[in-house]
């Protein structure tokens, strides 16, 4: 038998936010099992590759990695390669006879059979063990963002039927996780400035699990815990957002006054053939809601552009709704035809020239937008959480309330010093369409 506690595990985990926690998860069971983690991949002999496969893009890359992964085999180092999450789980019957470069599948629940399936592959060769595991419940995480920030995972799966959308064939249906297994998790990660909760739809939480909406439970569970700073929410379905929510964010003092609200198009045709439920002024009066009910609230948002038979009239409208509700910042995605979605089938699909064409249109309608906002802090005092030094830029960088982790932009400042994890006030001297530079009051050059 394989002594695997003389082997260096390490892992490349692609994909979002909620791919991390399961790999955080995945190594701290390599941890307890007694192995070495390291970061570096020419020194591991199993290297773990956690994929996503919700766009044919996110399939390429996931491909693309593993076999250039494969290359450190044939220097001596690398045994094994280990492929898990989202592209075995759906697709291992087009990649396990292909993608021979593999040694070990899993799916998305399979970590507690992760021993298990590594053994087998040392002694009996390549090795496919999707849907063997029994997702059990893990609180233990090696958290891999910077010590000051985490993300916390409440559920998983989606009810919602996006037309366009592989995640409910790829995770399942929505399922919560136990609120009191959510607080021992988060108290198990030890000081955090700011604890990001994700799901396809954190919004719906507990539903499944109670019979009733449990968001705001958790939530005051969370911020009542003294190693939490702060929480930031993610993924916030317009629909499911209701007064007691809007509520609870205005008035609980440790809630990040943020909200990312995919809406995905703004023309009620192109919602409905999305099976989205919201409409273009449900959208409006939803915005208008919230930043008269929580002032200074930030909005963040994502849009989906060439759906299918989606008309140059549409997406010009699409433009208009960005330059009327004024969102803090957006991403943009050319629509990605999925086999196996609703979507797939619809007739009248959008040439890729015409999709990117109206990708960067839309980018260049929410820079203008953008830059308005950054401006508008230009000669304020803003509280900056410090995530590190900014080697290309020689100073300190960091967020201010309105910015998320990788998809918002930065505050880069000067100071005396300045810790990671540690909030600064910082005066606000310039900007540029989605970055502030400033610096610290005791800064002299």
């Amino acid at each position: 038998m394989t002594d695997f506690t003389q082997k260096k595990f390490g892992l490349i985990s692609l994909g979002c936010d909620k791919n991390r926690v399961d790999a955080e998860k995945l190594l701290a069971q390599i941890k307890a099992r007694g192995c070495a983690i390291t970061n570096d991949i020419e020194e591991a002999q199993v290297l773990i590759i956690n994929t996503c496969s919700f766009l044919e893009a996110s399939r390429k890359e996931a491909i693309e990695t593993i076999i250039e992964c494969a290359s450190y085999k044939e220097q001596g180092g690398l045994e094994k390669i280990v492929v898990t999450g989202c592209l075995p789980q759906k697709f291992i019957g087009d990649i396990y006879e292909e993608l021979t470069e593999a040694d070990v599948f899993l799916g998305t629940y399979d970590y507690d059979v992760f021993f298990d399936a590594l053994s087998r592959a040392y002694e009996d060769g390549r090795c496919n063990m999707v849907g063997e595991g029994k997702n059990p419940l893990i609180c233990d995480r090696v958290v891999t963002t910077p010590l000051h920030y985490a993300y916390l995972k409440i559920a998983d799966g989606c009810n919602n039927r996006c037309t366009y959308c592989l995640i409910p064939k790829i995770r399942g249906a929505y399922f919560s996780y136990p609120m009191e297994e959510l607080v021992k998790e988060a108290e198990g990660l030890g000081e955090v400035a700011e604890l990001i909760l994700v799901a396809q739809d954190v919004t719906r939480y507990g539903i499944d699990l109670y019979g009733e909406k449990k968001l705001c439970e958790i939530l005051q569970k969370l911020t009542a815990l003294d190693n939490i700073n702060s929480v930031r929410l993610l993924y916030c379905y317009p629909e499911m957002i209701d007064d007691t929510l809007i509520s609870e964010i205005r008035d609980n003092k440790k809630i990040i006054k943020y909200l990312d609200i995919p809406f995905q198009h703004s023309e009620d045709r192109i919602l409905k053939m999305m099976n989205r439920r919201g409409t273009r002024q449900s959208y409006l009066d939803l915005i208008a809601k919230l930043r008269k009910e929580i002032p200074g609230v930030a909005i963040r948002s994502t849009f989906i552009c060439g759906f299918p038979t989606e008309t140059e009239e549409e997406s010009a409208a699409l433009g208009e709704f960005l330059k009327q509700a004024e969102l803090d910042n957006c991403g943009f995605f050319a629509y990605s035809r999925e086999e196996d979605t609703p979507a797939y089938k619809i007739k009248g699909q959008i040439a890729a020239a015409v999709k990117n064409r109206r990708v960067k249109n839309m980018y260049a309608i929410q820079k203008s937008v953008s830059l308005k906002k950054m401006h508008s802090h230009v000669g304020k005092t803003l509280k900056v959480l410090c995530d590190g030094i900014s080697e290309e830029n020689g100073c300190f960088y960091g967020r201010a309330y309105f910015s998320a982790p990788d998809i918002d932009g930065n505050v880069y400042f000067n100071a005396a010093f300045a810790e990671q994890g540690k909030y600064y006030d910082v005066i606000i001297e310039d900007c540029d369409n989605y970055n502030l530079y400033g610096r610290t009051e005791d800064y002299a050059e």
